[in-house]
């Protein structure tokens, strides 16, 4: 294989295995936001931000443990038939797997930039375009500039009503790194059909 897919598959590895293990130490987050919601309503008022705010962490623990997941295996697959099939069979298997995959984290990127961008004010139909402008104008009028662009920012209907694109656009970028982490899988997968282990 050539040293950019080698490299590629060694550096998509490498950030999902940190990242994933930084997403695993999420859940004491949670279990503290959980603890802290029972107490309060134990013993004082109820807290109105540990709702969301233990939902934010399980979407967070979740979307960004995904890529970590795909990378150990740890998807749940039917295996009826998998674990007596050689070693070329499960190849073609899993990259017809992945390719599957890929073709629905591509249709939920899709859907997760357009929700982001209704929640920073933008109605149109062409999500993508507004962010790339977004990111021009971050480096032609700095700051300021991304502040007029964004209309009015959706928020959650609740008593707290904290902003919802900052939860929205962590699920685009755990989608992308799930795309990236099943790219270097069918990289490997293909490796192996060509008898060369990654």
């Amino acid at each position: 294989m050539p040293r950019v897919i080698t490299g590629y598959i060694r550096g998509v590895d490498a950030m999902n295995r940190f990242i994933g293990r930084i997403a695993m130490y999420l859940i004491f987050v949670l279990v503290g936001v959980l603890l802290w919601s029972s107490i309060s309503k134990t013993f004082f008022y109820p807290s109105i931000w540990t709702l969301e705010t233990a939902q934010f962490v399980m979407v967070a623990y979740y979307i960004l443990g995904g890529p970590y997941s795909i990378q150990m295996g740890s998807n749940v697959r039917m295996d009826l038939f998998y674990g007596g099939w050689s070693t070329k069979t499960k190849a073609w298997v899993d990259a017809f797997t992945v390719l599957f995959l890929m073709f629905y984290l591509g249709v939920l990127l899709f859907g997760a930039v357009g929700s982001t961008a209704y929640s920073l004010g933008y109605f149109g139909l062409e999500p993508f375009s507004f962010f790339w402008d977004l990111f021009v104008t971050l480096f032609t009028d700095g700051v300021s500039g991304v502040t007029e662009k964004i209309g009015h920012m959706e928020r959650s209907p609740t008593a707290w009503r904290p902003f919802l694109w900052p939860v929205k656009s962590m699920l685009c970028v755990g989608v992308i790194l799930m795309l990236m982490q099943s790219l270097a899988e069918l990289f490997r997968d293909i490796g192996r059909l060509r008898g060369v282990d990654l």
